[in-house]
């Protein structure tokens, strides 16, 4: 059903508000999908915080302009569906990713992180993304190795010390029995 006017504007404002804050987007080819399928994809997306939208491509590119995204524009052509990461950059490629292994018909066509537009075989790359959690985790192994290794490293003569002198003292009881 076609959308009226004040519907567009609406619609426009509503994807250029999510575009202003999000991370990063995907643009996938839904052509063959079943609505099931699609309603499908819908809640996975939800599920992990990814704002996913079918909408016209010369609505999508009013609603990124003035956004990060707006290079985006020029790429967008077919049918697309936009996957916007609100929260974790790599959110909206797992979600395309990970279903597109199951269905075959949806195919990443671009992605934008950071302004800068990549093609959709670079999708493995930003799905590769570690999530806040594994980010702010690996980043407190680097801070803590260090400090570990200075403990260790002072620890070590005070080890070796106990290590002689239970080796003597094994030594001694050997040489007495």
């Amino acid at each position: 059903m076609p959308l009226n006017l004040e519907d567009k504007k609406a619609l426009v404002a509503e994807v250029n508000a999510v575009a202003a804050n999000a991370l990063s987007v995907v643009a996938a080819e839904y052509r063959g999908l079943t609505v099931t399928q699609m309603t499908d994809l819908r809640a996975k997306a939800r599920a992990q915080g990814v704002y996913l939208r079918v909408i016209k491509n010369t609505l999508a590119r009013k609603a990124l302009a003035g956004t990060t995204f707006e290079s985006f524009g020029p790429v967008l052509k077919g049918p697309l569906v936009l996957a916007f990461s609100k929260d974790d950059p790599g959110a909206a490629a797992r979600v395309v990713k990970d279903f597109a292994k199951a269905n075959d018909k949806l195919v990443a066509t671009h992605l934008s992180i950071g302004g800068q537009v990549l093609p959709g075989k670079d999708i493995e790359k930003l799905a590769s993304l570690p999530t806040r959690e594994q980010a702010l985790s690996q980043l407190l192994g680097v801070i803590k190795a260090p400090v570990e290794k200075l403990v260790r490293t002072i620890n070590e003569p005070q080890s070796m010390l106990v290590r002689a002198i239970a080796a003597y003292r094994d030594q001694r009881q050997a040489a007495g029995a």
